[in-house]
């Protein structure tokens, strides 16, 4: 049952117990990391049970619903000027990429609201972020075209209440008991 083998000056010393012993670790860390990844899928889940995820669909068709009108009110007045300045027209093109993004993801709430559960989709997610950062950048773009103190002030203030928000949600759900 053993063999020793000679390769660079070094006794290598295997048998079959070792390596079955190997195998049956390497099974158990495939195993743990298995289980692992489930527990975890399955807490991400019980974090939004619920009226949770009935909040979120909510808050998420208030955001995109919000800055659909934001968008349609800062680039109207932009829709008769006989020119625009760079500010100007970077507030209409993050808005003609926010818009349309935005009312699709209005879509796509009402289907998560009826069916009662958030999409997994990617491409959703990646629409959610183009949205609201297009959406963002056009804000900030319309207030600096009034003036530039205006577009430094917004842009300040959004990343302090990111900053808000995110503490607050943390405190209110880092702290909840768990339900039963």
């Amino acid at each position: 049952d053993l063999s020793i083998s000679h390769r660079k000056g070094v006794t290598v010393r295997e048998d079959e117990e070792y390596e079955r012993a190997r195998e049956e670790a390497e099974e158990a860390g495939r195993t743990a990391e298995e289980r692992a990844r489930a527990e975890a899928e399955r807490l991400k889940q019980d974090v939004l049970t619920g009226s949770m995820k009935q909040e979120v669909v909510r808050q998420q068709g208030l955001i995109y619903g919000g800055l659909i009108l934001i968008g349609l009110y800062m680039v109207q007045p932009f829709l008769t000027a006989p020119s625009l300045d760079v500010s100007a027209k970077v507030s209409i093109i993050a808005f003609s990429v926010a818009i349309p993004l935005l009312a699709a993801l209005v879509v796509v709430n009402r289907q998560e609201a009826f069916r009662g559960r958030l999409t997994p989709s990617v491409t959703v997610t990646v629409a959610r972020v183009v949205a609201q950062g297009a959406a963002f950048v056009g804000i900030v773009a319309g207030f600096w075209h009034i003036t530039w103190v205006a577009g430094v002030t917004f842009l300040a203030a959004g990343f302090v209440a990111v900053g808000i928000h995110s503490a607050g949600y943390m405190r209110l759900e880092g702290t909840q008991e768990p339900t039963s």
